[in-house]
């Protein structure tokens, strides 16, 4: 396996990152829901970890900031914009996968 710098393990998992949000933005069609049942993280969890970093640097940012960086736009109007009702069985599988805290 390639050893690579620290640096350029750091600018890889950015370029990684800026990626997995340009497709999520894209794909609004995609419900956080289905990406929790799925994959066990949504857009919520993502800003939310993007948020933790930001904190354990001691950088300035809020929740909602850190939700538009994933969003590309505020919270609420993503989720007037694009989010729909579950339906039951999705809020099913939910409570029963959800992340315990």
């Amino acid at each position: 396996m390639t050893k690579l710098s620290q640096q350029q393990q750091i600018e890889f998992e950015a370029a990684a990152f800026r990626r997995l949000v340009a497709h999520l933005r894209d794909r609004t069609d995609v419900q956080n829901i289905d990406l929790m049942n799925l994959a066990g993280f949504c857009r919520n969890c993502l800003s939310n970890w993007y948020l933790d970093a930001a904190k354990d640097a001691g950088a300035p940012l809020t929740r909602d900031e850190s939700r538009e960086i994933v969003y590309g736009m505020p919270y609420d109007d993503w989720k007037a914009l694009h989010q729909q009702e579950a339906d039951d069985k999705k809020k099913a599988a939910f409570e029963q996968n959800r992340p315990k805290e």
